[in-house]
């Protein structure tokens, strides 16, 4: 399996900004295990507020309504997802159960956008 965190590999377009392999603190006391867990915590939501932003542009890029859910595109996300845990080291069902619903919602947000887009431009 081939990791975007893998700097060895040839960079595929959507790679050439991989993440980098993390590897965690070593905590003695629980002070400093929910210090870290809240310093992760800061920059998952830090990430989150981008891809909200990238999901608003695709609203606003998308030219129709049954463009925003794309069944293929989610799998595809997922599939990556997954590989992606398993070479970061995170359990890949994790990332899943976390992303569908993410997924989901990031869909009902596109169409807010979308329509919103709608009602601001002028008819043809």
């Amino acid at each position: 399996m081939t990791c975007a965190s893998d700097k060895s590999a040839t960079p595929q377009p959507d790679e050439l900004t991989a993440p980098v392999k993390r590897t965690p603190v070593v905590c003695q006391t629980m002070v400093d295990v929910r210090r870290e867990i809240d310093r992760v915590d800061r920059e998952i939501v830090a990430i989150l507020a981008e891809r909200q932003n990238y999901i608003a542009q695709a609203g606003h890029i998308k030219g129709s309504r049954d463009a925003v859910r794309d069944e293929a595109r989610i799998e595809d996300v997922v599939t990556k997802v997954r590989a992606e845990a398993i070479c970061q080291g995170a359990h890949p069902d994790l990332a899943e159960t976390m992303y569908r619903p993410m997924i989901d919602w990031c869909i009902a947000y596109e169409f807010t956008v979308f329509d919103a887009k709608r009602l601001v431009e002028p008819t043809k």
